[in-house]
């Protein structure tokens, strides 16, 4: 896969494309698959919180063994979007400087 991306960079600058602007396309649309990633993640969590309530008694809730995996997943999401949104604002400021 990561081979096949490269490729299709590859060829778009081949193409004459701005390799500025497509490393800023790839960011935005890297960083909305992780948001998507990261609300898919917050439905199961509360996916999971409604089906383990349902089970249990009324005055007990108890969630299973995958409540810890997703939110070991969420944070390790969070930390990739925030990482992702200051490589982007790092590479729009410069950006912003080249034009200059």
């Amino acid at each position: 896969m990561e081979n096949a991306a490269s490729d299709r960079v590859a060829a778009r600058l081949d193409e004459g494309h701005d390799p500025y602007g497509l490393i800023v396309t790839d960011l935005v649309a890297l960083i909305g698959h992780v948001q998507a990633s990261l609300r898919l993640i917050e439905a199961a969590i509360a996916r999971e919180a409604v089906l383990a309530a349902r089970q249990a008694d009324v005055d007990t809730v108890v969630l299973d063994d995958v409540t810890p995996r997703y939110l070991t997943a969420s944070t390790a999401l969070k930390t990739c979007d925030a990482g992702l949104g200051t490589t982007l604002d790092r590479l729009c400021d410069s950006g912003q400087q080249r034009v200059r």
